[in-house]
């Protein structure tokens, strides 16, 4: 499966990029394995991680063998409840995926009409709170608890007190319904889907407390109309090829098509919200799957392709925004923790807050974000610059607009328009905690090559000395109270600016 491209990540991506590699060299063995588990599971049933299992150890088969739940290895040591999809060894389901438990004999699974995991170690509890009579995966890679017989309707079917379909994490499967009370949320937990009245969203927690709307697909409403007051809509991936919206009845409100539209497929269809924000379709062709639809088509339109502080410059790539930083493992080296408050101290007049200024860079999704119209520059830089809740600004000359950032910077947009100029606050604590770390590091090597030729020439513990005092003086040189690197005070002014690199920006 293609894997996006991502450039802001969280540990749980990282469990997930690990699991999905492996499952593509040992799905042979999901595979047998899966072939030996039961059907349904009773109340009383128990099960415990098996040390030799390496990846997957089945507990509950579909009766077509093509979907499997159990338990999923995650990161050598860690354990997650999961429904794959077996031929592919695909997880399309966690349990509880922001809290995993220990791959040990102390974590037991068990459904005595709720179906529970626990951990008492780590005190992991996870359970559905039902009280079910059992446990059975459908055709569909549903997982349900079910009770009884419903004979209403002169129907005998089971009551489903509750089903996995209604809890999604990352991924949506043909058939499955999302509804606007359901979130589908990427695998490190930065991006988010969400149903508003008429419209499907894709939003970015940028860690400021409130989400970023990056995305929208409105309805087109061309074959029947939302009606206000009649509910709210919800989607649904058709198996021939298309993200339908509907409100009431069966016809769709709106229809998003994949590239096979309409065309007769043997394979699974599913949507999933990526780790790099991006809301994509895959179909299983029977040995691999194929890559259907995508959202966003530019890498630069993604919520942040380049990271924070970077520049994305269409058929260019990424960048930073200082023009100086060089970037590294798809994060500049303006960003750091996070603060609240952008604002400097007034008690200690303690001035922590920088400013970078750079023309020619324009926000990405601007249509969705809050702006302000000002007269001038200077005067959307002193809204932004009072606001503590304020990251930055970036204003057209043209328009007046004054685009209000007030989540932590992320990807800009690079463009050669010179009247779109950017107004960035930076806390300088954040990159001094990057390049003192270097420093550190790099001593720490010199250090130990220093006493490794020692040692191999037989020289005696005088040059030790010597050398340990040159380190000492050399960081006392590098600390002296003069942060290093590109950044320089350019004066007395409230927030401090950073000089640009490139003497094309100011």
């Amino acid at each position: 499966m293609e894997r996006s491209f991502n450039s802001v990540t969280r540990p749980i991506s990282a469990q997930l990029l690990f699991l999905l590699i492996t499952s593509f060299l040992i799905w042979p063995c999901t595979e047998a394995a899966a072939a030996s588990a039961a059907e349904e599971l009773l109340k009383g049933f128990e099960a415990t991680p098996n040390p030799s299992i390496p990846f997957f150890q089945p507990l509950l088969n579909d009766s077509s063998s093509k979907f499997s739940f159990g338990f999923l290895r995650v990161n050598s040591t860690q354990l997650a409840l999961a429904v794959l999809h077996v031929p592919s060894s695909e997880p399309l389901w966690l349990a509880n995926p922001t809290t995993l438990s220990r791959w040990s004999d102390r974590t037991k699974v068990f459904f005595n009409g709720s179906l529970v995991i626990s951990d008492p170690r780590t005190r992991m509890f996870w359970s559905t709170e039902t009280q079910g009579d059992k446990l059975v995966l459908l055709n569909n890679s549903n997982l349900q608890i079910q009770k009884g017989l419903d004979n209403s309707n002169n129907v005998n079917v089971p009551t489903v007190l509750w089903q996995s379909f209604d809890f999604p994490t990352n991924t949506l499967v043909e058939t499955q319904n999302f509804t606007s009370t359901m979130t589908l949320l990427s695998s490190n937990g930065l991006y988010s889907m969400r149903l508003g009245n008429d419209f499907i969203g894709l939003y970015a927690k940028f860690d400021s407390g409130s989400d970023q709307i990056y995305w929208k697909h409105k309805a087109l409403q061309a074959k029947a109309q939302i009606i206000e007051g009649n509910g709210p809509i919800h989607v649904q991936v058709d198996p021939d090829g298309w993200l339908g919206m509907y409100q009431n009845g069966t016809t769709p409100v709106d229809i998003e098509s994949f590239n096979s539209f309409q065309r007769s497929l043997d394979g699974l269809l599913m949507v999933r919200l990526e780790p790099d924000g991006n809301l994509k379709a895959y179909y299983w062709s029977g040995s691999s799957w194929v890559l259907d639809y995508v959202a966003i088509r530019g890498t630069c339109d993604l919520p942040s392709p380049c990271g924070s502080y970077g520049l994305c410059t269409p058929g260019s790539g990424c960048s930073c925004l200082d023009n100086c930083t060089e970037l590294s493992s798809g994060e500049c080296s303006s960003s750091g923790p996070y603060s609240n408050d952008m604002c400097s101290d007034p008690k200690t007049q303690k001035n922590d807050i920088k400013v970078l200024r750079r023309e020619g860079v324009e926000v990405p999704f601007k249509e969705w974000m809050r702006y302000e119209t000002t007269p001038s520059l200077e005067e959307c830089e002193n809204a932004c610059g009072n606001n503590c809740s304020c990251y930055g600004a970036v204003y057209n000359n043209a328009s007046g607009f004054c685009y209000i950032l007030d989540y932590p910077i992320q990807t800009l947009l690079g463009t050669g328009d010179d009247s779109k100029v950017g107004y960035f606050k930076i806390k300088e604590g954040a990159n001094k905690k990057k390049i003192n770390s270097g420093l550190g590091v790099g001593v720490g090597l010199l250090g130990g090559a220093v006493l490794c030729l020692i040692g191999a020439v037989g020289f005696g513990s005088y040059k030790i000395w010597r050398n340990k005092k040159r380190v000492n003086r050399m960081l006392e040189e590098e600390t002296g109270g003069v942060m290093s690197g590109p950044y320089k005070d350019l004066g007395s002014a409230s927030f401090r600016s950073i000089e640009m690199c490139s003497s094309g920006h100011r």
